[in-house]
């Protein structure tokens, strides 16, 4: 594919995005990851812009890591999106979530301590994204016209109803926040970063462009 130089992501960043393979995702999983492609792909049909709401109970790792990864997909294969994230308690977005984005490229900017804005970036031609632990229905979220994408099972459970979202699509993660603590965290966070990555990556290379 011919990049777009005013689409282009940081350099670290598009060099790992290179390295993505998506054979590593089961057929089983791509039918999971489906339902969000149709909805992305119906939106760019219409010429809207698709916002996607990636929720999970805290706000804290795997929201955001799909949050951060679903805008840069999105930048890389040209495909104009809205990122959000939320949950349905405030706490921080996980340091340890925030280094496997760092050591995938990304740039982030830290501001505050108990709950740090986060200014994340991942192309010197984009706003970054501007990161923190939140609820899903925050101001700076949208309130109608969305998806809300559940990346874990708690959320999905104990969230029946999401206010606004014309869409609500489960794609769910195992939780790195079980390794804190351990010899294996740093790589558990990795392995979480690089599998939604790769996801993200399938699903914005099966948008049609018309």
């Amino acid at each position: 594919m011919t990049k777009n130089p005013i689409t282009q992501l940081l350099p670290i960043l598009e060099d790992f995005t290179s390295s993505i393979s998506v054979d590593l995702i089961s057929p089983e999983r791509k039918a999971v990851l489906q339902p969000l492609i149709n909805y992305i792909q119906g939106k760019h049909d219409n010429n809207e812009v698709a916002k996607l709401n990636f929720i999970c109970t805290h706000n804290s790792r795997r929201s955001q890591l799909t949050q951060a990864w679903a805008k840069a997909m999105s930048v890389y294969f040209e495909i104009d999106i809205d990122s959000f994230s939320g949950g349905v308690e405030v706490t921080a977005f996980n340091e340890s979530a925030i280094n496997a984005l760092i050591n995938n490229g990304f740039k982030a900017e830290l501001e505050g301590e108990s709950n740090p804005k986060v200014s994340l970036t991942f192309s010197e031609n984009h706003a970054p994204l501007e990161m923190f632990s939140k609820k899903f229905d925050e101001a700076i979220n949208p309130t109608e016209g969305f998806a809300a994408i559940m990346t874990c099972s708690d959320a999905d459970a104990n969230c029946p109803f999401i206010a606004g979202a014309e869409k609500r699509i489960p794609v769910k993660y195992d939780d790195p926040k079980l390794y804190d603590g351990t010899s294996e965290e740093a790589a558990k966070y990795a392995e979480r970063s690089r599998q939604i990555a790769t996801e993200m990556f399938y699903i914005f290379s099966q948008i049609e462009k018309s």
